[in-house]
């Protein structure tokens, strides 16, 4: 197996030395997507937030630090992506603002109406069940809430080529590949309201927001 499809495979669920490096780079990488993305939703200084596939968990301290009187929560099935996520958030764990938890978006271990938002970057594409787990996020959802999906890869987009030869290579992982259109159906047919797109052609950045009815 190539280094450049170990990468790959390891961008699902991270694990030992390589596992590492790719978490270092993600939180790099995606820290431009997932500011932009995170424009499309109002965060409230006390909000309860959950970030799905939390990673290396710089997502989770800029959510943290967005809502300041809150609590936010990273969870995600890989063991090197919690043990990363927790360093990343040692002030903010010791203050009681911030949890990571080891578990997956299919078996969420919070009472349901709990969020005020539920964040997934770059993560989404992995789900074992999208319609049954965008269900599992929904339910944990107050009244009002929002789920939003960021990404830098999807069908259509500036990258769908790459994307396309990467889907083929031996050893990789299922990978939802999905239009415009395809996500906002995942988000209507899952039972979120108010559904909103937001597509950036020029950097391949695509944003997807999804409400919880009242």
């Amino acid at each position: 197996m190539s280094l450049g499809t170990a990468l790959l495979m390891q961008c699902s669920k991270p694990s030992g030395w390589l596992g590492r490096v790719n978490l270092w780079s993600m939180n790099r990488r995606h820290s431009k997507v997932t500011a932009w993305g995170l424009k499309h939703v109002s965060i409230q200084n006390r909000d309860t937030i959950l970030d799905v596939g939390c990673g290396g968990g710089r997502t989770v301290a800029r959510l943290a630090a967005m809502a300041p009187e809150g609590k936010t929560y990273g969870i995600d099935y890989s063991e090197e992506s919690v043990a990363a996520s927790r360093r990343a958030n040692r002030k903010w764990i010791a203050a009681g603002r911030v949890e990571v938890l080891l578990g997956s978006v299919s078996h969420l271990p919070f009472p349901d109406r709990m969020f005020d938002l539920v964040t997934a970057v770059e993560t989404h594409y992995y789900w074992p069940d999208l319609n049954a787990d965008m269900q599992e996020i929904l339910h944990l959802l107050k009244p009002g809430g929002k789920l939003i999906i960021i990404a830098e890869a999807y069908k259509g987009g500036k990258y769908d080529r790459l994307l396309q030869r990467l889907e083929k290579l031996p050893g990789i992982m299922n990978y939802a590949h999905m239009s415009v259109s395809e996500h906002r159906e995942l988000f209507s047919k899952a039972g979120y309201s108010d559904v909103q797109l937001f597509e950036e052609y020029d950097k391949g950045w695509i944003c997807a927001v999804g409400g919880k009815r009242g």
